[in-house]
C-alpha cells in the first residue's frame, strides 16, 4: 500500500515532533493538526535557539516553509 505524506502526519498526530524551517529555524511541539498545504498546529511549542529554548505555547507553522518534520524520540 502506498503511504502518502498526509497519512504519515495523521499517524504522528498527538506525538512530539521537530519541525525544521527555511532559514535554519527549528521548533519542537506536539502535532495537534494539519491541512492539505501541510500547515501545522503545534501545542506546547518551543523554538530551539543556539544555547536556549523559547517557549511559545500553541503556534501555526506555514507549510511552505517546512524543510522536514521528524518524530521526536523521548529518552526511555
Amino acid at each position: 500500500m502506498e503511504t502518502k505524506p498526509l497519512d504519515v502526519l495523521n499517524s504522528i498526530r498527538g506525538k512530539p515532533i521537530i519541525v525544521r524551517l527555511r532559514g535554519a529555524r527549528e521548533f519542537q511541539g506536539i502535532l495537534n493538526g494539519y491541512d492539505i498545504h501541510m500547515n501545522l498546529v503545534l501545542d506546547d511549542a518551543k523554538e530551539m535557539l543556539d544555547e536556549e529554548t523559547k517557549r511559545l505555547g500553541t503556534i501555526v507553522v506555514r507549510g511552505d516553509n517546512v524543510v522536514y518534520i521528524s518524530l521526536l524520540l523521548q529518552d526511555a
